[in-house]
């Protein structure tokens, strides 16, 4: 018996920490072909409560499904980690996403991410930061400005 491990616990075998989120992260979205989750679903837990400026989401399947279509709605979708810090069972990541709707031009979604690590060491939350709206009108000639002014009138 392995006195180090508690009775009924499955422990995380690869912890997630700054460095491995980071690796692991780059490689759901890379450079040649469709963005792949399936490495990097194992590491979160089954009741995993994510939410963005768009959906909340409870449980890995729901979870799993919002990454399919996130696949199917983006012709190209890449993602740089620009800087990723741990505090005690806290991660938090800032990164730029590179996204391609059909048609249009690709857009930067400049956001950061706090993932809640359970006391298995698995993603049990995950709360992304982005402003949507802002980065994808930035890109549309004339319109990003207009709506810049206007939020700054309305809100800054």
């Amino acid at each position: 018996m392995d006195n180090n491990k508690p009775e009924g616990k499955k422990l995380n075998k690869n912890p997630i920490n700054a460095t491995s989120i980071r690796e692991l992260w780059s490689k759901t979205y890379n450079t040649a072909g469709e963005p792949d989750w399936s490495h990097i679903l194992p590491y979160y837990d089954e009741n995993i409560y994510f939410r963005d400026s768009i959906q909340e989401i409870r449980g890995i399947v729901p979870f799993t499904e919002m990454t399919e279509r996130l696949t199917k709605r983006s012709k190209d979708l890449k993602m740089t980690i620009v800087n990723a810090i741990m505090f005690e069972k806290h991660l938090f990541i800032e990164w730029e996403m590179t996204i391609k709707y059909k048609k249009n031009p690709s857009s930067v979604l400049y956001g950061a991410s706090r993932l809640t690590l359970n006391e298995d060491g698995k993603i049990a939350e995950q709360r992304d930061y982005y402003d949507l709206w802002g980065d994808i009108f930035d890109n549309i000639p004339r319109f990003g400005k207009a709506y810049r002014r206007f939020m700054k009138k309305k809100f800054g």
